[in-house]
C-alpha cells in the first residue's frame, strides 16, 4: 500500500479507537490490531500515540475551521450567513465521531493538544468577528467577544443536541435543531446596527 493510503488507514483505525476509548485508555496496539498492520508499521507513520493523536486533532480541526469559511463565504445575507455557520457544526457532529477529539478531548491537560483545540474557537471566532466588525463598526475586541459567543453556542449545542450517547435522541431532527440555535443566535446578532 502507498504511503500515503497507509498512513490514511492508520488515522482512520486510530479515529475508531480513541472515539471508542479516549485518549488515556487507546493502545498502540488496539489501533495496529484494527488497522490490520504490525506495531512496528504504526510506529514508521507516527514516532508515538501523542504523535498520532495531535495529527488525528489537526484535521479534525482542519475540517471545522473550514467547514466555518464556507460558511460564511457562502452568501452576503448575515441571516443565511449565522444558519450556514450553525448548521457547519451540527453537521460535523452528526456526521463524524471526530468532533470527540476536539470537543470532548480527555486530554486538554496537554498543551499541545489544548493548542489545537483552541485553535478552532479562535480561527472560526477570528473570521466571525471581521465580519461583525465589518457590517457593525463596534471596537475589535467587542467582535471577538460577540464572536466568541456565537462559537460556543454552535459547539455546546450541537454536542448536547446529538446526546450523551453520540446518537441524538430523534426528538428534534438535525435541521430543525440548528434551525432552532441559529433563529436565537440570529436574534441576538441581528440588533447590532449597521454601518453604512
Amino acid at each position: 500500500m502507498p504511503r500515503r493510503e497507509r498512513r490514511a488507514q492508520l488515522m482512520e483505525s486510530a479515529l475508531e479507537v480513541f472515539v471508542a476509548h479516549g485518549y488515556h485508555a487507546a493502545a498502540m496496539d488496539d489501533i495496529a490490531e484494527r488497522a490490520g498492520v504490525s506495531k512496528p508499521v504504526l510506529y514508521q507513520h507516527f514516532p508515538g500515540k501523542l504523535d498520532l493523536y495531535l495529527a488525528l486533532l489537526d484535521t479534525s480541526c482542519d475540517t471545522i475551521i473550514e467547514n466555518c469559511r464556507l460558511a460564511l463565504a457562502s452568501t452576503n445575507d448575515n441571516k443565511l450567513r449565522v444558519q450556514a455557520a450553525m448548521m457547519a457544526f451540527f453537521d460535523y457532529v452528526a456526521d463524524t465521531g471526530a468532533f470527540r477529539l476536539v470537543f470532548e478531548s480527555d486530554l486538554t491537560s496537554e498543551p499541545a493538544v489544548r493548542e489545537h483545540v483552541d485553535r478552532v474557537t479562535t480561527e472560526c471566532a477570528t473570521m466571525i468577528a471581521e465580519v461583525i466588525h465589518d457590517d457593525t463598526g463596534l471596537p475589535d475586541e467587542a467582535c471577538r467577544l460577540l464572536a466568541v459567543s456565537l462559537v460556543g453556542m454552535a459547539q455546546v449545542s450541537a454536542r448536547f443536541w446529538l446526546g450523551e450517547n453520540g446518537v441524538s435522541s430523534g426528538a428534534i431532527p438535525l435541521k430543525d435543531a440548528a434551525a432552532l440555535v441559529s433563529g436565537l443566535a440570529w436574534r441576538g446578532i441581528r440588533g447590532y446596527p449597521l454601518t453604512d
